[in-house]
């Protein structure tokens, strides 16, 4: 069996490394990809955003650890883990009360694009960014 997601976005927070006990660095990461479509009833533009959580592993992980920070766009090669409890995307409630989801994938590639310019245009709120990015005060922030 195989499986394989590919994911281009924008990360919502710097990445967040450590060690295991054998010495193995690995990095976190939370991405969001967004697309926006006009609504055909009301005619209103309509924006959907989907989280991801993301772990690197080894080599890979302390170079994403050490170039990568909020903003930055990035694609990444993977498989998807479902929350072993639910068998789906991890669920949590934002700020507002709503329920949100975020899917996790452990990253067998991640590559950077964009310049480390576009992610400044990111947290300083500027329009998206190519690539499907996100602004800086999503709404649907992820909790961690």
């Amino acid at each position: 069996m195989y499986q394989k997601i590919i994911v281009a976005g924008n990360l919502g927070g710097d990445p967040e490394m450590r060690y295991m006990p054998d010495g193995t660095a690995v990095t976190n990461f939370s991405m969001a990809t967004s697309r926006t479509w006009t609504d055909r009833n009301s005619g209103q533009p309509v924006k959907e955003t989907t989280w991801f959580r993301v772990s690197v592993w080894g080599r890979q992980a302390e170079s994403t650890n050490q170039y990568l920070s909020k903003g930055r766009q990035v694609i990444v090669e993977g498989r998807l883990r479902a929350d072993p409890n639910t068998g789906g995307p991890r669920t949590y409630t934002r700020q507002d009360g709503t329920v949100g989801a975020s899917f996790d994938i452990t990253a067998e590639t991640v590559r950077f694009i964009g310049s480390r310019e576009d992610a400044a245009g990111f947290v300083s709120g500027d329009d998206e960014s190519a690539g499907g990015g996100v602004p800086a005060q999503e709404e649907d922030e992820i909790p961690f």
